[in-house]
C-alpha cells in the first residue's frame, strides 16, 4: 500500500503581477505544494495568511518548507540567503539575482545546507523548446536570429524597479530569449559586441542589439526592444545545413521545414513547479547562470547610447 504524499507548505514572497498571473495558479494545480502564506507589504491574497516581512514569516511558520521569491532581483539575494539559513528550499524568479557572484554564493550556501535551490527560466518550459533542442542536436548551425520586441507599458506597467540599476531593463524579457538560446544550441556561444539604448535619466536600457559567436563559428544576432506597440514579437530562427527552425510566441510555437508545426498553450510555470517539486524531494540544486552571463557580458562590452526619455 502506497503512503500518501504530503504536500510541501510553500510561501510566495512578493505578490505582484507575475505571482498572481503565474505562480498562484501553478501552485494550485500542483499537488506537491500547498500555498500556506505570502509576504507582501502592500497586501496579500484573500484567504491566505500574509506577513509584512520575510523575517516574520520565517519566525512564525517553521512548518513552511519552501519559498518562491518573486520580488525584484535587486533585493532577492538577502531574502534567499535568509530563507536558506532558516532551512527552507528556495525558488528564484528570473533573473535569479542582480549579479552573478551573489547567485554563486547562494548555490554554495544551498549545497552547504543540503537544500533545494532553483533558478527558474520559465521560457525553457515553453512547448517548443524541448523539441527544438532535440532537433538541433548534432546539426551544423549557420546562423541564428533573435527578435524579442514588446510593449513595456503593457507588460510592466508602473514597475519603476526595472529602470533602476540591477533591474535589467529590456533584458528582463530579453533574458527569456537568451534562456531559450542557451537551452537549444548544441554548442555554447559568447557575446562579442553589444549596443545598449538607455532612455535619458534611466539606469537600464530600453533596447539592445547583441552579437554572439557560436563555438563552431556561427553568428547570433539578437534585437531586443521595449517600444513595440501592436502585435508583440518573440521569435528565434535557427538556420542549419538540414533546414530552418523557427520558434515563435516565446517558444510556444515551433515550425521546422518539412515537419508538422507545433502549437500549444502556455504551461511554462506548471513546468517550473513540477521541476521544483523534484528538486525539493531530492534536495538538489538547479542553477544555470548562462543566460545571466550573456546579459552581464552585454553590459561589460556594450556601447551605450542615450535616447529620448521614457515615461510610463
Amino acid at each position: 500500500m502506497r503512503c500518501p504524499v504530503t504536500a510541501t507548505e510553500i510561501a510566495i514572497v512578493g505578490v505582484g503581477k507575475i505571482a498572481r498571473d503565474q505562480h498562484l495558479p501553478s501552485i494550485a494545480a500542483n499537488a506537491a505544494f500547498h500555498l500556506a502564506a505570502t509576504v507582501s507589504r502592500s497586501g496579500g491574497i484573500d484567504g491566505v495568511e500574509n506577513h509584512a516581512t520575510l523575517e516574520t514569516l520565517l519566525a512564525a511558520r517553521p512548518d513552511i518548507g519552501a519559498v518562491a521569491l518573486c520580488m525584484p532581483p535587486q533585493v532577492r539575494y538577502e531574502a534567499a540567503r535568509a530563507a536558506l539559513l532558516a532551512g527552507r528550499h528556495v525558488l528564484l524568479e528570473k533573473p535569479p539575482g542582480a549579479t552573478l557572484a551573489e547567485v554563486e554564493a547562494l548555490k554554495a550556501l544551498a549545497a552547504q545546507k543540503g537544500l533545494a535551490l532553483f533558478a527558474t527560466w520559465h521560457s525553457r518550459f515553453a512547448a517548443g523548446v524541448g523539441p527544438a533542442r532535440d532537433w538541433l542536436a548534432g546539426k551544423e548551425i549557420s546562423k541564428v536570429e533573435i527578435v524579442w520586441k514588446e510593449d513595456v507599458r503593457r507588460w510592466h506597467p508602473g514597475q519603476d524597479w526595472i529602470w533602476q540599476a540591477g533591474g535589467l531593463g529590456v533584458f528582463d524579457p530579453g533574458i527569456n530569449a537568451l534562456s531559450i538560446l542557451t537551452e537549444i544550441l548544441p554548442v555554447p556561444a559568447h557575446v562579442t559586441s553589444a549596443m545598449l539604448e538607455f532612455p535619458e535619466g534611466r539606469d537600464a536600457p530600453i533596447a539592445a542589439e547583441l552579437r554572439l559567436r557560436g563555438a563552431t563559428g556561427f553568428d547570433v544576432q539578437a534585437e531586443f526592444d521595449w517600444r513595440q506597440t501592436g502585435p508583440q514579437t518573440w521569435t528565434i530562427e535557427v538556420v542549419t545545413g538540414e533546414g530552418r527552425l523557427l520558434l515563435s510566441q516565446g517558444g510556444a510555437e515551433l515550425d521546422i521545414e518539412g515537419e508538422a508545426p507545433l502549437r500549444d498553450r502556455d504551461h511554462e510555470y506548471e513546468g517550473i513547479y513540477a521541476r521544483f517539486a523534484e528538486l525539493v524531494a531530492a534536495a538538489k540544486i538547479d542553477v544555470d547562470l548562462a543566460p545571466l552571463t550573456h546579459v552581464a557580458d552585454a553590459f561589460m562590452l556594450g556601447r551605450r547610447v542615450v535616447v529620448e526619455p521614457f515615461e510610463d
